[in-house]
């Protein structure tokens, strides 16, 4: 089991990951930190638990477009040059409910700070 160091929103977090997958995971958090950022930016979120919150919320939301899309199209529908499988659509699910999890925590030892 590996482990990676990365930051979001400022705060450096380690995240365990399977061997071989570190910047993949150093990908995934540079993109959540973007996407934290961006809506930070707009001026939403009035502390880092909500901002984490509606960031994620955000995402999931954008996932789910992608699945109703990728749904009416058969499950063909090309996400970045890539195709979306149901067995694909389930990890990605997945990933999102662990990070659900892992920010719920986080904000939640935020919110006893």
């Amino acid at each position: 089991m590996a482990e990676v160091s990365v930051s979001i929103n400022g705060n450096q977090f380690n995240i365990a990951c399977d061997d071989g997958q570190e910047q993949r995971v150093v990908d995934l958090a540079n993109f959540v930190d973007s996407r934290v950022k961006e809506i930070a930016g707009s001026g939403a979120g009035s502390n880092e638990k909500h901002l984490l919150v509606l960031t994620s919320i955000v995402m999931a939301d954008e996932l789910f477009d992608m699945r109703d899309a990728a749904a009416a199209n058969g499950n063909k529908t090309p996400l970045n040059g890539l195709q979306i499988t149901n067995e694909d659509e389930g990890q990605i699910v997945n990933a999102i409910d662990q990070m659900a999890e892992r920010i719920e925590k986080i904000a939640g030892g935020l919110g006893k700070i």
